[in-house]
């Protein structure tokens, strides 16, 4: 899919100078994998102290099954 943006060359330009992309189209590849990533920690981290174990559970029995 071609998708024209105007974007920031100064912002592109050191994006792939601390990557070290080839191009300026892996850099922005590479920017918004990393930003679909950091946002779906974001959500995980809201779960933390929501998840409730039980404290009986046998992780190491569940090994053999």
């Amino acid at each position: 899919m071609a998708t024209n943006l105007a974007l920031d060359d100064k912002l592109i330009g050191q994006a792939v100078k601390v990557g070290q992309h080839k191009t300026k189209k892996e850099a922005v590849t590479v920017a918004l994998k990393e930003y679909i990533a950091h946002r779906k920690q974001m959500d995980i981290i809201k779960l933390f102290g929501s998840i409730h174990f039980a404290e009986d559970y046998d992780y190491k029995s569940a090994r053999h099954r």
